[in-house]
């Protein structure tokens, strides 16, 4: 018998998703919809998603991520995927920037595993490295290496390239990326978030074990 800590492994599983305004994560989330893997989804957000959560089998819980405490007995969870992330530019400040792309998915991962969540799916960067030069690379590589360091029984590591995909904010650097990238070698091309998304979703459902990192290449053969 699973304790009150544990999801209850006799049922359909249990997902959680953050960060599912974003290009990525609203992908990740229809298709944690569609699965019948999962027979509950809970997104954590920072503000009502309105129609998108609107599905008998979602929960959506708004919070302040700097105050899990107050939620943390409503995310007990098998599996967590996390597409959290930030510019630079977006964010105001580095420290701002790390808080988002390295404080909060750090701090999601610690709440649940506790609670007795078993895999973690993020998105991290082509690149990560937690000795890089580049700031952006440094702080992604710092997170892979602390969730690491967390002893998941499966922890899913995804570094793609650009993200390709309409934005709700305008990033005209990074559209101008895309374009250049499209022709470049699968290792380095563009990769759509449609392709990360199910990336991240069929290699969960599969109950992976240790660690599986997915580079740019591979998600196009997922």
């Amino acid at each position: 018998m699973p304790t009150p800590n544990e999801p209850d492994q006799s049922e359909p599983k249990r997902a959680l998703i953050c960060g599912a305004s974003g290009l990525v994560g609203r992908e990740c989330l229809r298709l944690l919809k569609a699965s019948n893997t999962y027979g509950r989804v809970i997104v954590l957000t920072r503000r009502d998603l309105g129609t998108a959560v609107a599905d008998p089998k979602v929960e959506q819980v708004v919070i302040d991520f700097e105050e899990l405490a107050f939620v943390s007995d409503r995310l007990v969870v098998d599996d967590v995927f996390c597409t959290l992330g930030t510019t630079i530019k977006k964010a105001g400040t580095k420290q701002r920037f790390r808080q988002i792309d390295f404080g909060y998915p750090l701090r999601i991962a610690e709440c649940t595993r506790v609670r007795g969540a078993q895999q973690f799916v993020v998105v991290s960067s082509l690149g990560a490295d937690p000795d890089s030069f580049f700031f952006y690379s440094r702080v992604k590589g710092e997170l892979e290496q602390a969730l690491r360091a967390q002893d998941w029984p499966g922890l899913i590591i995804l570094q793609p390239s650009i993200i390709g995909g309409d934005r709700d904010e305008s990033r005209p650097l990074e559209r101008i990326g895309q374009r250049l990238m499209k022709v470049a070698p699968r290792a380095w091309r563009t990769v759509p978030a449609a392709l990360i998304a199910r990336a991240m979703v069929q290699t969960a459902e599969q109950g992976v074990h240790d660690l599986t990192v997915i580079r740019s290449r591979e998600m196009w053969s997922t």
